[in-house]
């Protein structure tokens, strides 16, 4: 009698894993038939042949932009149009904006790493959050604050680092640590060497890092159905995105306790001013720990991105360096770099002009993408049916010769300046790096006033060389922001 429930066992739990297994693949078979698509750029993407004349995706989407009649292309097998067209741009950010949120889908993509923060969420949520962002950052004595701690964080941390390299050192390294220093200082009032880890401190900022890129490579797969499967069993990319994301949710705690033992009264960071709600009551570590993450995203990875992107492109225009050198000396005589206000750094306007070309040509975030709510269709004609995904590719978008001219892959500050030298803006759906609309990016002064301030000091101070062989080309490494693979190898002297 127990040999056959035994028999019987095992024939149940044999049919039943059969089943499911047959389900799956019958899952699996009828999204590749809906998604099936032999177009060449199809092709293309899924044999991975466009690798062979191409450093990176985002120059092949350029190419293919750039080759659109309309600035648009749709990759069918991931249900997704790109578009590089200015007017499309401003119909998703502005005129159709409710039509174009982040959508669910981009939260189960990003949900395990990013949460319920500021880049995932919709409706309510997100104008709460925008809410509380906005009057954060908007004020006076924030502003300076910020404006102190990036001028000690250079004086104390970043010239003295830079001036102790023999040899060659990563730059993107250099930033990226610079980066999350200010930012813990800034937005969440403390110093990063007093949160207690087990681990160091640097294994969490790869861990960080990690996330971001296999986060990302989730976007990128044709069935989604796979990197799902694989998060259920737990094997492969998806085990270790979940070991990272731990590694993220213990920074994270450790920032939110750190500061709870911290007096928060009269702090000008941003987290202090959440940390309570109007009624005094404990805001919720789930909602804090979303915050955090958000903001390191934000505060550290765009910046350094930014701040990498600008030297690498420098070291290319020794023309645009000696004119930046040249109006650094001019603003700042007579001062030290510590003595500079916010206003000598506001006045430089080719440094600012350059900044935004480097930003033009590497934008931190090269792309954005949202879910389309209902049926529309775009300026350009573009139909796009409910639940596609619609990104607005601000990398390709700077190499249009029919939104930036002829010239535009070459850098040239020159194009942000009117006639009397001043620094000219240009659209923002044009020029997209900081987003635009309702969901234009709330730190972009600050960003842009940490950049600044590290571009003065370092070119006063030193000069740096990129270590790169002729004719190499920087490859992008996967990630919610730009970075490049093997980083930025950079000689430092002393002027």
């Amino acid at each position: 009698m127990q040999t056959l429930q035994s028999i019987f066992s095992i024939l149940f739990f044999s049919f039943t894993f059969l089943f499911l297994l047959s389900a799956l693949l019958i899952k699996v078979l009828s999204l590749s038939c809906r998604r099936y698509c032999d177009c060449e750029v199809c092709r293309d993407y899924l044999t991975g042949s466009w690798m062979t004349q191409f450093p990176n995706l985002a120059d092949w989407y350029a190419h293919l932009l750039c080759n659109s009649p309309t600035g648009t292309i749709h990759i069918h097998v991931l249900n997704n149009v790109v578009t590089a067209n200015p007017a499309n741009a401003e119909h998703m950010l502005k005129t159709n904006f409710h039509n174009y949120p982040k959508g669910k889908r981009f939260s189960v993509i990003l949900g395990d790493l990013l949460g319920n923060g500021i880049f995932t969420a919709d409706g309510r949520a997100w104008h709460s959050q925008r809410k509380a962002a906005s009057l954060a950052l908007g004020g006076a004595s924030v502003r300076k604050h910020a404006f102190d701690v990036v001028t000690n964080e250079v004086k104390t941390q970043l010239v003295p680092l830079l001036s102790s390299v023999q040899g060659s050192v990563d730059l993107q390294e250099v930033f990226s640590r610079f980066a999350f220093s200010t930012i813990c200082k800034i937005s969440f009032g403390l110093d990063p060497e007093e949160m207690e880890l087990p681990l160091p401190l640097s294994e969490y900022i790869a861990a960080f890092d990690s996330a971001s890129r296999l986060s990302a490579l989730r976007a990128t797969v044709a069935i989604p159905f796979v990197w799902k499967l694989k998060r259920f069993l737990n094997i492969g990319s998806e085990k270790e995105l979940k070991h990272a994301i731990k590694m993220v949710n213990e920074l994270a705690t450790a920032v939110i306790v750190t500061r709870r033992k911290l007096d928060s009264k009269n702090n000008h960071d941003f987290l202090s001013r959440v940390m309570q709600t109007t009624d005094g009551e404990a805001m919720d570590d789930l909602y804090l720990r979303d915050v955090v993450v958000s903001f390191l995203l934000a505060g550290r990875d765009t910046v350094a991105s930014g701040l990498a992107a600008f030297f690498l492109l420098l070291s290319k225009n020794p023309s645009a360096l000696c004119t930046i050198r040249e109006e650094i000396s001019h603003v700042t005589k007579g001062k030290t770099d510590y003595e500079m206000s916010h206003d000598d750094i506001k006045s430089m306007h080719y440094m600012h002009a350059a900044l935004h070309e480097s930003m033009r040509l590497i934008p931190p975030v090269p792309f954005d993408s949202k879910f389309a709510a209902g049926d529309d269709t775009l300026p350009d004609g573009t139909e796009i049916a409910k639940g596609t995904r619609v990104t607005c590719h601000s990398y390709a978008m700077a190499r249009m010769k029919s939104v930036w001219g002829p010239d535009c892959k070459e850098f040239r500050p020159e194009r942000w300046l009117g006639k009397d030298g001043v620094f000219k803006p240009e659209s923002p759906f044009k020029y997209p790096v900081f987003q635009a609309g309702l969901r234009v990016c709330l730190g972009r002064e600050l960003a842009l006033m940490e950049m600044k301030n590290v571009i003065v000091s370092v070119l006063r101070e030193f000069d740096v060389e990129v270590v790169l062989k002729d004719g190499d080309l920087p490859r992008f490494a996967p990630g919610l922001t730009t970075s490049f693979k093997g980083g930025i190898p950079v000689s430092i002297s002393r002027r």
